[in-house]
């Protein structure tokens, strides 16, 4: 069976808990080794670079199999003659900065991200950035004649303290862009909650926060434990955001803040317990990243809010909607930057948010240290509220997905895309986007709904995705129109939308 069942997206990700060993998708010390040796030998290629002359650090985040899967890449790299450096628990952006900063020639992280404790995975860096699609592709392919029979070389492996250094490196932007007159201390009066969710998010409040001056106390799941006993670690759980938004009004915190497992995501709970999530996080970080520039273009995923674009274009920039997909964005933001077009942003509603003079790198503990920046140098504690005011929020969403039951799914998903903008471009009181780069969206006039509905292929999965906005109250008269629409089609499974209408 080919390897490439362990590809997802641009990481590789599988089973890792012992419960799950005869899974075809468990990541097993043999199948470690393999993917290790052959990232050594795709990355001595890209480098142009002897294979021990390499050097290659490892992270890993707090879920119970990583030091497992530590030991085999670790052993693997080691006995081809790499030098290894072992970061230890570390965040996922921290890697990647790992080889801009050691420097090292590759990184890779074990981690699954937000997902169950029982998944494990891998990332890996250049100082390119994170491997695209092709790349992870090119690895596996390569590890499927690889041998396991690998023995550690400890001399060649050494233990680095990176994350003391990163979380260095966030200290010193707060206190340079605050500039407070007590430079050292530039956090003093200020109260931040945060949830780690039992990831590696802990030192943002330990280690970034607390020396700055800010009191921390309300803060919550500090500890790394990779079981995940209070909640998933994921700011898009609507649990995990509820521990969040309690722990920051109860301690009376001027803003909560959340991170997913391994840090490349956040979200922020503002005083008040309202959520800084989704469309409201990205219009934050659109402030953030064109305030005081001569205009630029945001690039986020397709399934972005109406209200978000009026507000980046009150902003004096331009709101570019782009596919779903976090390496989607990012890419697209590149290439619009080499392209002469400032972008100093892609944010996917997820949370993942990438800035232009951060190296193109999702991290969300710089997105929140950006934010902390903002408090700090306005000290009402009042300056999130004011600044997201003039974003119109919508007064009713729904999001469905639907499963395709045929082989060709993403055919069959296409044609329906293709169908749909024929059939509401043709109907009274609809239209279809202008700017349609993924999937079909079309939005309707006051009387048939004031607002759009969307529909598209997952990038995975036999799925269609189905989202649906309001500016008042039209999400049941809209889902009835698409209902005579998608009706129509045997393939797919609508049963979703038929239980609300």
């Amino acid at each position: 069976m080919s390897l490439q069942r362990f590809k997802s997206g641009t990481d590789i990700r599988g089973y890792a808990a012992e419960e799950f060993a005869d899974n075809e998708l468990y990541i097993s010390d043999e199948f470690v080794k393999k993917v290790s040796v052959s990232f050594a030998k795709w990355l001595s290629e890209k480098q142009n670079k002897p294979i021990s002359e390499l050097t290659v650090s490892v992270g890993r985040d707090s879920r119970l199999s990583g030091p497992r899967i530590r030991d085999a890449a670790e052993a693997a790299l080691s006995s081809l003659g790499v030098c290894v450096k072992d970061c230890g628990l570390a965040s996922t952006p921290a890697m990647f900065m790992s080889v801009v900063d050691l420097p090292c020639d590759g990184a890779i992280q074990i981690t699954a991200s937000h997902h169950p404790s029982e998944r494990n995975g891998l990332k890996f860096f250049t100082r390119s950035g994170g491997l695209g699609g092709e790349d992870i592709s090119a690895v596996l392919d390569g590890a499927e004649t690889e041998s396991a029979q690998l023995t550690a070389d400890a001399a060649k492996i050494s233990s680095v303290d990176f994350m003391s250094k990163y979380a260095e490196m966030l200290r010193n932007m707060i206190k340079s862009e605050v500039n407070a007159e007590n430079y050292d201390r530039p956090l003093d009066g200020l109260k931040i909650a945060v949830d780690a969710g039992n990831g590696v998010g802990g030192f943002y409040a330990e280690e970034v926060l607390k020396p700055l001056g800010a009191d921390t106390s309300g803060s919550r799941f500090l500890e790394p434990d990779g079981s995940f006993p209070n909640h998933i670690p994921n700011p898009e759980n609507s649990q995990a955001m509820g521990f969040i938004g309690e722990a920051t009004v109860k301690s009376g915190a001027d803003l909560g803040i959340i991170f997913d497992t391994d840090v490349d995501r956040a979200g922020c709970v503002d005083r008040d317990g309202t959520e800084i999530n989704r469309n409201r996080l990205v219009a934050l970080a659109s402030y953030i990243a064109l305030n005081g520039k001569n205009g630029g273009t945001i690039v986020t995923d397709s399934v972005t809010s109406s209200g978000l674009g009026d507000y980046i274009e009150k902003l004096g920039g331009i709101h570019y909607r782009y596919k779903r997909g976090y390496r989607n964005v990012i890419n697209k933001q590149i290439e619009l930057n080499e392209q002469g077009e400032f972008c100093p942003l892609a944010m996917e509603t997820s949370g993942h948010a990438a800035f232009k003079d951060n190296y193109y790198l999702d991290d969300g503990a710089y997105l929140v240290t950006k934010i902390v920046i903002l408090l700090a140098k306005d000290k009402t504690g009042e300056a999130i509220g004011k600044i997201l005011a003039p974003l119109k929020m919508p007064c009713e969403e729904k999001e469905l997905r639907f499963r395709i039951n045929r082989s060709d799914f993403r055919v069959y998903g296409e044609k329906i895309i293709e169908d749909m903008g024929d059939y509401f471009g043709k109907l009274d009181g609809w239209r279809v986007a202008d700017d349609n780069r993924e999937g079909m969206r079309v939005y309707a006039d006051r009387e048939h709904g004031d607002g759009w509905i969307m529909i598209r292929v997952s990038v995975h999965d036999p799925v269609m995705p189905f989202n649906a906005e309001s500016n008042s109250d039209g999400i049941k008269t809209m889902l009835e129109s698409f209902y005579k629409f998608i009706s129509k089609y045997d393939g797919i499974d609508i049963s979703p939308l038929k239980e609300i209408i």
